[in-house]
């Protein structure tokens, strides 16, 4: 077992077939030298990811769909994230942009032959760093070290949004129209999917998303102007602190990962997804609940000064952000932003529940996201309130 900070990994939760990937490996991937060691990482909650280690000690990573039939057509997608990766990697080996580089792995090859372990998967360059999982950063004594690993999200971020994805061969990675309504229809089409789902030894039905209906339909009716933010972007997708891998010993990020849910929209996005904490307020009810231990990620900063519980402010992070994206500051719209990374992220919590329940989870912890199903999408509403929402419109309602 790793004892690293972070990128954890142990015994293979969700079985492959090693004779199998080391023949194709070898006709296919011959700089993998066999036999291979494989483990499988700790995190991947949706994607099963594993660490091989060939002959040699060179280290690489695989990433691959879960095993059995999928309840959405739009997830799990290892073609994307391959796609997405060879094409930042491809921009970082330019000249022309080596002072813009989007700190991403290297992916060295795509295997969409389900007949090698069962599923789609893809190998990529193993990063060797650090990956912090609490948003506190207790791992740094210093207050200087943990505002700068911070910064130097805003920095890796930046550096992805300002990519123009039409000048790298991004221009119909997705879509070309306005990136919120896009996302209000394809989780709530994924949402409807996963909420009639039952657990196979028990029947009991799945953990339902709090003020669903009304919520969506608040957003609806609030949608930003997205043509004030730069037009279409790439968009990571779940940007965090523990999607990223920071340089051993520098106070810098080397990689990003998970980018399953990667797409052209508004950056603005990632910029909600990364801030999260700052938008909970820590005397927040919902927050007391015993049971649920999942809270490294969940940590609640908002209006909290800076110091040793909370690595740097909102104000710091968010200047930062639009000092560098020639944004003007404050940004007006991170009130829905934030809202909705919450609520999607209930709707994201749901799905992990969902295939826990019909045994196809990757996670060790897939039980702790029913719990957390509820709390994101209580928050999510909390989170209006607090950015000027109407209570006495949501009244009755929320």
């Amino acid at each position: 077992m790793s004892t690293k900070v972070g990128g954890e990994y142990g015994n293979v939760r969700a079985n492959i077939d090693v004779p199998k990937l080391e023949e194709y490996l070898s006709v296919n991937l011959p700089r993998i030298k066999l036999p291979l060691d494989v483990k499988q990482f700790k995190f991947g909650q949706s994607n099963p990811t594993y660490f091989l280690t060939d002959s040699t000690n060179v280290r690489y990573v695989l990433r691959k769909k879960p095993a059995g039939s999928l309840l959405s057509k739009t997830a799990h997608q290892v073609e994307r994230e391959y796609t997405i990766l060879a094409a930042l990697h491809k921009h970082n080996s330019d000249p022309r942009t080596s002072s813009d580089r989007v700190p991403v792995p290297e992916p060295y090859l795509l295997c969409e032959d389900t007949s090698v372990i069962g599923t789609a998967f893809y190998i990529m360059e193993f990063l060797d760093g650090r990956i912090f999982q609490d948003v506190r950063v207790p791992e740094l004594t210093s207050e200087k070290d943990r505002r700068e690993v911070w910064l130097a999200t805003i920095h890796a971020l930046t550096a992805l949004s300002r990519v123009d994805p039409f000048t790298i061969g991004l221009g119909s990675f997705g879509p070309n129209s306005p990136y919120f309504p896009r996302q209000l229809k394809s989780f709530d089409k994924i949402a409807q999917a996963q909420s009639v789902t039952t657990d196979v030894d028990t029947g009991e039905r799945v953990m339902q998303i709090p003020f669903y209906e009304e919520m969506l339909e608040w957003f609806r009716a609030h949608l930003p102007d997205e043509s004030k933010y730069g037009g279409l972007r790439i968009v990571h997708g779940d940007y965090k602190l523990d999607n990223l891998i920071f340089h051993p010993t520098e106070n810098r990020v080397i990689g990003i990962l998970d980018w399953e849910l990667c797409t052209l929209g508004s950056p603005l996005a990632d910029l909600g997804n990364l801030t999260q904490p700052w938008s909970i307020d820590p005397s927040n009810p919902t927050l007391s609940d015993p049971s649920f231990t999942m809270k490294s990620n969940l940590k609640a900063f908002k209006n909290q000064p800076a110091g040793k519980e909370v690595p740097i402010t909102m104000d710091a992070l968010e200047s930062e952000y639009c000092r560098r994206m020639g944004y003007a500051y404050p940004i007006k719209d991170m009130g829905f932003v934030r809202s909705w990374m919450l609520f999607r992220g209930s709707i994201i919590s749901q799905g992990i529940a969902a295939r826990a329940a019909r045994r196809q989870a990757s996670s060790e912890n897939a039980d702790q996201y029913a719990k957390s199903v509820e709390m994101l999408g209580k928050l999510a509403k909390d989170v209006l309130i607090d950015h000027g929402a109407d209570p006495g419109k949501m009244k009755g309602k929320l």
